[in-house]
């Protein structure tokens, strides 16, 4: 077995002795109390602070914990930041591509719809905000259960009902369609969760490369797949562009 990874233990310590701490630190004192050479603790707490796991005092330059430890144990990221940081970016999907636009996110072993962006013409449409999704038959949901484990673990304990003719019901096959799709980065369906709908969805990722949510289209199966009901390539090039957008605001790859 490989052994431990020293910059992960010397960043642990660094938030221990801040926990531990009545006040602000500097480095000089981190330092000091970790035995650490002052270039490796400004380097280590500078990577915190990117992460929001520190904050600096803007006046002494002094460190305490960031509030983005406050989400950890709960939820990574609350859905109304999520929604506020997509918003402009799920908009200009919506426009490139003619469709409706939905941004989910996990909730409780299902996926909810926490933003939704109608299709840019005159049709009569519902709005979808709230509406919670089957994991296993939407392009969001597999994106979600390809990547959180939280979310897997709890379809791995309940059926997979069959909502059409084209639902994945064999968890052998959903299996395998969530490697593909970590392997693609993007998910799709064919009328898996509505008679004549198809989808295509692209993983939200935050600070680190964590999976925090999902953006997609949805529509008519001939508009979003061509004649042999393959994706069209075009499509999943914009919500894959949306979502690295997305993804960018929220940190990932910092």
């Amino acid at each position: 077995m490989p052994g431990p990874i020293q910059s992960i233990e010397r960043a642990a310590a660094v938030l221990r002795l801040l926990a531990r701490g009545s006040g602000r630190l500097g480095v000089a004192d981190i330092a000091g109390a970790l035995g650490l050479a002052k270039p490796t603790a400004h380097g280590i707490l500078r990577t915190l602070h990117g992460v929001g796991f520190v904050e600096q005092d803007p006046t002494s330059g002094k460190y305490q914990l960031g509030a983005a430890l406050l989400h950890l144990g709960t939820s990574y990221l609350d859905a109304n930041e999520l929604r506020s940081r997509a918003i402009n970016w799920a908009d200009g999907l919506a426009a490139r591509t003619g469709e409706s636009v939905r941004i989910g996110a996990p909730a409780e072993g299902t996926v909810v719809v926490v933003h939704h962006v109608f299709r840019p013409d005159n049709t009569e449409q519902a709005l979808e905000v709230g509406e919670l999704l089957p994991p296993h038959a939407t392009a969001l949901g597999k994106v979600l259960l390809a990547y959180d484990s939280d979310l897997a673990a709890a379809v791995r304990g309940s059926d997979l009902p069959s909502l059409t003719r084209r639902t994945i019901v064999d968890r052998v096959a959903l299996t395998r369609a969530l490697a593909g799709i970590r392997q693609a980065g993007w998910a799709g369906d064919t009328e898996e969760f509505r008679p004549g709908e198809a989808g295509i969805a692209a993983p939200i990722r935050a600070h680190g490369g964590l999976v925090v949510g999902a953006i997609g289209i949805s529509g008519p199966v001939d508009r979003l797949c061509d004649s042999q009901l393959r994706h069209r390539r075009t499509l999943v090039g914009h919500v894959l562009d949306a979502a690295h957008a997305v993804s960018r605001d929220l940190g990932a790859g910092h």
